[in-house]
């Protein structure tokens, strides 16, 4: 494993961890809370568990490296709908009441490198469907 691989692996962890720990926080604080939040946000409240079911089994999944590119994509797209709808209005550093985009936007952009790269070394990915045999 060389440099660039071992820095896709900790990319694609810690990626799959943090949006792991979003989706439980999400039903730990009770789904109905962030199902309100959406509606006031114009975001159908059903959404809000579709984005927290995505965010817990596609963050693990990017943890073992599976389906990392099509969940990585999920990810883009949930991260593009919390900065046009909830979080642009507050700035990139927030606005003393409400998080800025920041993070979503770091976390957009490691997705994107995701659903870009080629698979990983160490990914249940490469061991399933790597057809040269490695």
């Amino acid at each position: 494993m060389n440099r660039n691989e071992a820095g896709q692996v900790f990319l694609r962890i810690i990626l799959g961890l943090t949006f792991f720990i979003h989706g439980v926080s999400k039903f730990q604080g009770g789904i109905g809370n962030t199902a309100g939040f959406f509606d006031s946000l114009g975001i159908p409240g059903f959404m809000a568990y579709v984005v927290a079911f995505i965010e817990l089994v596609g963050g693990l999944a990017v943890i073992v490296g599976f389906g990392t590119r099509i969940v990585s994509i999920l990810f883009v797209v949930i991260m593009l709908g919390a900065i046009f709808t909830a979080k642009l209005p507050a700035g990139f550093l927030g606005n003393g009441q409400m998080a800025g985009y920041e993070l979503d936007l770091a976390l957009l952009a490691m997705s994107v490198y995701l659903a870009c790269a080629n698979r990983s070394l160490f990914s249940l990915d490469n061991k399933l469907f790597n057809k040269e045999g490695k």
